[in-house]
């Protein structure tokens, strides 16, 4: 464990005038707080915090977060509050404090909505000073280094499962690999202890076999391009464990297939020297096709700028090679933590290749309806396989793999995802599936009388497009419940026997604990009361005497369906595809849309369980789905004329599937959008006139 001086000595090396005082303080407080409390190894528990503060010394943070690290779990594990730390300490490491604090104490149902609740927490903090997120990872990163220590199997399971999903990630995203490496290592030997062992194994042979391999080919390197007149640094390390059983999985290949289980890093001077060094390796080794990134040109989101390449060496092996220069390499070692130096002064402010990450996280904080929710698109939003694609100005955004159109008009702004009704992708008019590929340029076509569909969330894989579509759709499923629970209630008051007081509203909402209106009429529209439930609460004493059983007086009349959407509150019947001018009724059941069927649908006799109710589409009423079947001559250009009949009737065909083939005759199940029930007859009756269509029903 660090001692008291060593740690401040660590401080004030790369930063004369931290605040020497502060961190004593910290301390100080710190070992009193925590006490007598021990760790699962048996070590002193303040040790941990302490051992936390100095991993974020090599960050060469400022004293104000290293007092948090030594801080972090006096909230969580002691008596001491907020307020205290404040007073002590000052604001500023009071709320990162907060911010950093594993929220333990919050009860929760299920273990997934404790994870979302710290990680709802702990992102927003983030998000207000970016330094809680360095002192977390810290704090995590020697969690997992001690790991071992705990004695319940299924607990390190879980705490490693939680790092390698979550955290690790966070460590990428913000360029830090060399955090994300060593959690991943150390996740990936408690969650495939099996492989991780052989493979360790595996390298331990290669090692022993090879001998001094890698720092013959890493000198070889070296004389190669000083030759050419640069100044350089090569160093080489053999790939982690982790890094070479995903590459194992994701190909299908053995560790014996696995040929570039060695990177080596190539540090210059210049960025032009990146590129001469890039030159003189291609000239004297061949590239392994694919293998050449240049993010020195298209930098990661999270910063990280390098040059990497793939060679097949002298040795018959392919190799990695990284090229930087000395200010890339420190981006690539610290990452963000590189920004938030003690140097930098007051870390109030993002750096520009952050803030437009972070916004995103804490608008899908914002949309999340669930924990379930909030852990699935927090996770894609920090999904680490990614593509460059362009706007038509030459804007950069970054997505990942198999991202769709409609995806990247949600990373531009969410207003544009909302209103996409087409893509341009390269200049070529595309649907809004189109998965998008490395380099693209994608023009986003949109309109104002566009709204998200339900059916995007079947493609689209980031976080933030699934976060805002469905934001939108609950939205949208809400205000329609509102407005046909509001139908519902008006025929409701119309079976009253009197008419209601000014004060009737009001008691109703105390009688069923609803907190306004708008909850009341969407709680009748979804069912969440019986219909003699809702009489009472506004008239006690109206639906008769028998308290036990009250039956509500009948339906006076039809309740009209006109302007709602079609899947949204209401649901139209897929055995009977019921269409305007149809005479229909609604099988109402609690918390579920209401089922709508054609009067004469077979299929009404299974609703027993659900309570009927008498619809009407409304005056004017245009538009739905009917589905046919259509018997057809076994002849070339008999689909041909039905297509042309439904076409003069400007019928638009939705779906065709051949059902039964025989040697005369095809039958064909047609799906077609019609105003009316009339529109329908008409087309029916013209396809029965037509000599090449043996029948034409609907279904």
């Amino acid at each position: 464990m660090l001692r008291q001086y060593e740690l401040v000595e660590r401080v004030k090396a790369y930063d004369p005038d931290a605040d020497e005082a502060l961190i004593n303080r910290a301390y100080v407080f710190s070992m009193q707080k925590h006490g007598t409390q021990k760790r699962a190894s048996g070590d002193p528990y303040y040790s941990h915090p302490i051992e936390v503060a100095g991993i974020l010394t090599d960050l060469h943070l400022d004293d104000e977060t290293i007092a948090t690290a030594i801080l972090h779990d006096t909230i969580e594990d002691t008596l001491t509050t907020q307020e205290e730390i404040e007073a002590k300490f000052g604001a500023n490491v009071a709320r990162m404090v907060d911010g950093v604090t594993k929220l333990s104490k919050i009860e929760a149902q299920t273990e997934s909505e404790r994870a979302a609740e710290n990680l709802r927490k702990f992102l927003l903090a983030m998000s207000g000073d970016i330094r809680v997120l360095l002192v977390k990872l810290a704090d995590r990163l020697h969690n997992m280094r001690t790991l071992h220590f705990i004695s319940n199997e299924a607990k390190r399971r879980r705490i490693a499962k939680e790092t390698m999903d979550i955290y690790a990630p966070l460590a990428e995203r913000i360029g830090m690999y060399e955090f994300m490496k060593e959690m991943q290592t150390l996740s990936f030997q408690h969650l495939e202890p099996e492989a991780y062992e052989s493979i360790s194994k595996r390298l331990e042979q290669l090692q022993a076999g090879g001998g001094d391999r890698i720092a013959r080919i890493g000198s070889g390197l070296k004389l190669l391009l000083s030759r050419a007149g640069l100044d350089v640094d090569v160093t080489g390390r053999e790939k982690h464990p982790y890094s070479i059983w995903k590459k194992m999985a994701e190909r299908h290949i053995s560790f014996e297939q696995l040929s570039d289980v060695m990177a080596f890093r190539v540090i210059v001077p210049t960025v032009e020297d990146c590129y001469r060094a890039l030159g003189v390796i291609h000239r004297r080794w061949p590239m392994v096709p694919g293998r050449f990134k240049d993010y020195i040109s298209t930098p990661k989101r999270n910063g990280y700028k390098s040059l990497h390449t793939s060679v097949i060496h002298n040795e018959n092996m392919r190799i990695e090679i990284q090229i930087r220069t000395q200010e890339m390499h420190a981006q690539a070692e610290f990452g963000l933590a590189a920004h938030w130096a003690y140097k930098q002064g007051a870390a109030t402010a993002t750096p520009d290749t952050q803030a437009g990450w972070i916004r995103d996280l804490v608008e899908i904080l914002d949309n999340a309806d669930s924990p379930e929710e909030l852990l699935e698109h927090t996770r894609m939003a920090m999904y680490q396989d990614r593509i460059f694609a362009f706007t038509p100005k030459g804007e950069l955004y970054q997505l990942p793999k198999g991202a769709t159109t409609v995806d990247f008009a949600y990373a531009v702004h969410t207003n544009l995802g909302n209103q996409a009704v087409g893509a341009k992708v390269n200049g070529r008019v595309v649907p809004l599936r189109t998965v998008i590929d490395n380099g693209d340029q994608v023009e986003i076509l949109k309109s104002k009388a566009q709204e998200p569909e339900p059916g995007w969330l079947n493609f689209v894989i980031t976080g933030k497009a699934r976060a805002a579509i469905r934001r939108y759709v609950r939205q949208k499923e809400r205000g329609e419940t509102i407005a046909l629970g509001r139908k519902f209630y008006d025929e409701l008051v119309k079976r009253l026997p009197a008419q209601l007081g000014q004060d009737a509203m009001t008691q109703a909402l105390k009688r069923l604990k609803l907190p306004d209106e708008a909850a009341m009429m969407e709680a009748v529209g979804r069912q969440s009361f019986s219909d003699a439930q809702v009489l009472e609460a506004l008239m006690p004493g109206s639906t008769g005497s028998d308290l036990d059983n009250p039956a509500p007086p009948p339906q006076r009349e039809a309740i009209s369906i006109k302007g709602l959407t079609p899947g949204v509150a209401f649901a139209l019947a897929e055995c009977c595809h019921p269409v305007p001018g149809d005479r229909i009724v609604g099988l109402r059941r609690p918390n579920e849309p209401v089922l709508v069927h054609a009067i004469d649908c077979p299929r009404l006799s299974d609703g027993t369980d659900a309570d009927w109710v008498d619809l009407a589409w409304g005056s004017k009423t245009e538009g739905g789905t009917a589905r046919l079947s259509v018997i057809v001559k076994n002849e070339p250009g008999s689909l041909a004329v039905m297509a042309g009949i439904l076409g003069a009737h400007k019928a638009n065909i939705l779906n065709i599937q051949l059902t039964h083939r025989d040697t005369a005759f095809h039958t064909n199940q047609v799906d077609i959008e019609v105003h009316d029930v009339q529109h329908l007859m008409r087309i029916l009756a013209a396809l029965r006139a037509a000599d090449v269509i043996s029948s034409a029903e609907r279904v």
